[in-house]
């Protein structure tokens, strides 16, 4: 029983060794401070910044008048009172106007044929066309709906006079027979930062692990002779489970804080919707916290140089925001690419964290992507004492030799 005991306490005293020698190597390392502290305390700042206006306003476009009546007037009157397009420029002919938008000065040409007043006066249908800029989807969105928002307002004034009522009911019900009450769910003000945000935080957090992890494992290499992960001189390194657990310790206390911040403060600095109760969260980072640290130090055994692990993690990022069904819907991506998702934790972390903080919901709501989360810890555990017995065997072989 003693032997045991003794045994246990070892462990525990190796463990708590390598976290200490982890944390000081995280705290003397410029380069992973920046990616663990740095990173996750700068970049939702800048990102929540940049999208704090949610919607464009003020769009720059462009109009060709060819009708020159009273009617196309008000129309451009209207949509330049609106608060998402401006009208900056008159252009003479289509030609004049699609060089103001090669070179950038407007996002958008309202286009008003020769015989708009003439069409409308006979009781005929007449049309404006709206040419946008397809390289911003914001001011696709902006210049689009602005155009069909005053043509619909534009509509409802001339049937209002066509039709002879006598009251204003029947005036309204000329205008909109069919009434239609438009709720924005879980994004009240239809913003692109409320949307995005919540991935890209929940991303940055498994990025921001894995650049931290990695970085310190070529440091290590690079440290030690040989170029071994693990130092063949201290006694405390005798076990690939002793290894891994002191630097999990290590790293999913930094990972514990920047969840933390970044789930509860950040939002609520900026603003975007927080539905979510804490208990929710706490069930859903948890898990999530634990596979991205699992997974940082399995992908770190792959890192033979301080800079690889950030040509890696900067070129999948992106590919892992798609993937996650954000900007792009889960639908319509490929089954073999929605496997290839299913390897990486912010897959489900970001699906969970919107649930739970956009749409406010419970742990029950959120069990299927919990306990996927768990198993990818549990995988990646599995996974990081494999890789890390086999460095282990390698480092005593050199040592022998």
């Amino acid at each position: 029983m003693s032997t045991f005991l003794n045994r246990i306490r070892e462990h525990f005293t190796d463990v708590l060794y390598i976290f200490k020698q982890e944390l000081l190597q995280v705290i003397k390392d410029e380069g992973v401070l920046m990616f663990l502290v740095v990173v996750p305390l700068g970049y939702p700042l800048l990102y929540s910044w940049i999208y704090n206006n949610e919607t464009l306003h003020e769009t720059p476009v462009v109009v060709v008048d060819q009708s020159h009546s009273a009617l196309s007037r008000q129309f451009i009157n209207d949509c330049n009172a609106s608060p998402d397009v401006d009208v900056k420029y008159y252009a003479e002919d289509l030609d004049e106007a699609r060089s103001l938008v090669s070179r950038q000065l407007v996002r958008g040409i309202y286009l008003i044929p020769t015989d708009f007043a003439t069409r409308v006066s006979r009781g005929e249908q007449a049309v404006v066309s709206v040419y946008c800029d397809m390289s911003l989807m914001l001011a696709y969105k902006a210049v689009y709906q602005t155009a069909m928002v005053e043509a619909g307002r534009l509509g409802a004034g001339i049937n209002i006079k066509k039709s002879g009522n006598y009251t204003k009911r029947e005036d309204a019900i000329s205008a909109q027979p069919l009434a239609v009450d438009d709720v924005a769910m879980f994004n009240p003000s239809g913003g692109y930062g409320s949307c995005v945000l919540p991935a890209v935080l929940m991303l940055i957090l498994q990025q921001a692990l894995a650049l931290g992890i990695g970085m310190a494992a070529g440091t290590a290499r690079e440290r030690h002779r040989n170029g071994q992960l693990i130092p063949t001189d201290d006694p405390h390194y005798r076990g690939a489970y002793r290894i891994v657990w002191g630097k999990a310790l290590c790293y999913g206390m930094i990972g514990a804080v920047a969840a933390a911040y970044l789930s509860m403060a950040v939002p609520a600095m900026w603003s975007f919707p927080q539905m979510g109760t804490g208990w929710a969260l706490f069930w859903m980072l948890l898990p999530y916290t634990l596979a991205s640290v699992f997974f940082g130090l399995t992908v770190s055994c792959l890192i033979r140089y301080r800079e690889n692990v950030m040509l890696l993690m900067v070129f999948v990022s992106v590919p892992l925001l798609f993937m996650t069904g954000v900007s792009w819907p889960q639908s319509s991506i490929p089954g073999a690419w929605q496997g290839v998702s299913w390897l990486f934790p912010s897959t489900f972390g970001v699906r969970a964290f919107i649930r739970v903080n956009s749409m406010g919901a419970s742990v029950s709501q959120i069990l299927p992507e919990i306990r996927i989360l768990w198993i990818q810890a549990a995988v990646y555990l599995g996974m990081a004492c494999l890789v890390y017995r086999h460095q282990f065997r390698l480092a005593r072989k050199y040592a022998n030799d």
